[in-house]
C-alpha cells in the first residue's frame, strides 16, 4: 500500500471538519437567570411579608424584655421565625425544580434524549440540546446537593425526570451523574462515584452519550467509575475504585474488583477482608441462632 506523500497529508488535515462548539449564551444565561430568581421571588415575599406583618411589630419593636417570654404572639415570633426560613428555603428549591423541569420537558419534545454518537464537528439539533440540558441542570443539581437537604437530590432528579431513581436507594455526593441514569430500589452508591452517561472523546471528538443502568440492590462502595452505557445486573456488590468502562453489561449476583472491574470469587474476597473459613462458620452459626430466636419470638 502506498504511502502518502507530504503534500496529501496536509490536504487531507485541511479536509478535516473542526468547528468551534457554538454555545448560544444569549439564550441560556435569561433561563438561568429565570430560574435563579424566580426561585427567590415568592419565598423572598413571603419571608418579607411575615417579617413586616408578624415578625416586626411583635417581636422587634416590643419595647419589654420581659413582654418578649410573657407575651404570647412575641413567643410565637420567636419560635416561628426558624420554620419560616426553612419553609421558604424549601420553596424555593421547589420552584428551582418545578422551572427546571419545564424547560426540561420542552428539551426532551425538541430532542429526545437517546444513545447514540453525537458529532461535535457537525452542527446538529441534537449536539445544541445536549449542551443545554447539560447548562441547566448544573444550578438545580448544586442547590440541592450543597444545601441543608442534601437528601433531596434524589426528588429533583425524578421530579425534573434527569434521572430515575428507585425506592429505597442512596446516592452519596457524585460527580456527574445528573442525567440519563436509570437506578433501580434498595440499591447503595457509596461517596464520590463517577457517574457519567457521556464522554468526550478529545476537544473535537465525538460524544458518546449512552444510558447507565444500575440494578436492584446494588451496592457500590466508593470511588466508583461507571461509564456511558454501563449495565449492572441485580445483586451486584463492588469493591472500592472499581471502574465499568463503556458499554460493559454485567449479569449481577457477584462481586467485582479492579479497573477495568472483573469478578472477584470466594477466595479473593476472604483474601481481601482477612477473614478465614472458620469465620465464615462462625458467621452462618450465628445467622442460624437469629434465625432460630425470631421463629420462638413469634410463636410467643
Amino acid at each position: 500500500m502506498a504511502s502518502l506523500s507530504s503534500d496529501q497529508k496536509k490536504n487531507s488535515e485541511n479536509n478535516i471538519i473542526k468547528e468551534e462548539i457554538s454555545l448560544n449564551l444569549r439564550l441560556w444565561l435569561p433561563l438561568f437567570y429565570v430560574i435563579y430568581y424566580c426561585s427567590f421571588l415568592i419565598p423572598g415575599v413571603i419571608f418579607m411579608l411575615y417579617i413586616m406583618l408578624f415578625y416586626l411589630p411583635n417581636f422587634l419593636e416590643v419595647g419589654s424584655f420581659i413582654s418578649l417570654f410573657t407575651n404570647l404572639p412575641s413567643l410565637i415570633a420567636s419560635l416561628t421565625i426558624p420554620f419560616v426560613i426553612i419553609l421558604c428555603y424549601l420553596i424555593h428549591l421547589f420552584i428551582v425544580a418545578l422551572i427546571t423541569r419545564w424547560f426540561w420537558s420542552f428539551s426532551e419534545k425538541k430532542s429526545p434524549s437517546k444513545s447514540g454518537i453525537i458529532p461535535r464537528n457537525i452542527p446538529s439539533k441534537t449536539l445544541n440540546y445536549y449542551h443545554f440540558r447539560s447548562f441547566i441542570i448544573k444550578y438545580p443539581k448544586n442547590a440541592f446537593s450543597r444545601g441543608p437537604f442534601p437528601w433531596l437530590l434524589k426528588w429533583m432528579f425524578n421530579f425534573v425526570g434527569t434521572n430515575k431513581i428507585g425506592k429505597g436507594s442512596v446516592i452519596e455526593e457524585q460527580l456527574a451523574g445528573d442525567r440519563f441514569v436509570e437506578v433501580g430500589e434498595n440499591s447503595y452508591i457509596g461517596t464520590n462515584p463517577g457517574i457519567s452517561s457521556h464522554s468526550v472523546d478529545g476537544v473535537f471528538g465525538n460524544i458518546s452519550f449512552a444510558k447507565i443502568k444500575i440494578g436492584n440492590n446494588v451496592t457500590a462502595a466508593g470511588f466508583n467509575c461507571f461509564a456511558p452505557g454501563v449495565d449492572i445486573g441485580d445483586n451486584s456488590w463492588w469493591l472500592p475504585m472499581t471502574g465499568a468502562t463503556k458499554y460493559n453489561i454485567l449479569k449481577g449476583n457477584n462481586f467485582y474488583f479492579g479497573t477495568p472491574l472483573r469478578k472477584i470469587f470466594k477466595r479473593k474476597v476472604m483474601e481481601y477482608l482477612q477473614i478465614s473459613e472458620d469465620d465464615l462458620k462462625r458467621v452462618e452459626e450465628l445467622n442460624e441462632k437469629l434465625n432460630l430466636s425470631k421463629k420462638r419470638k413469634k410463636k410467643m
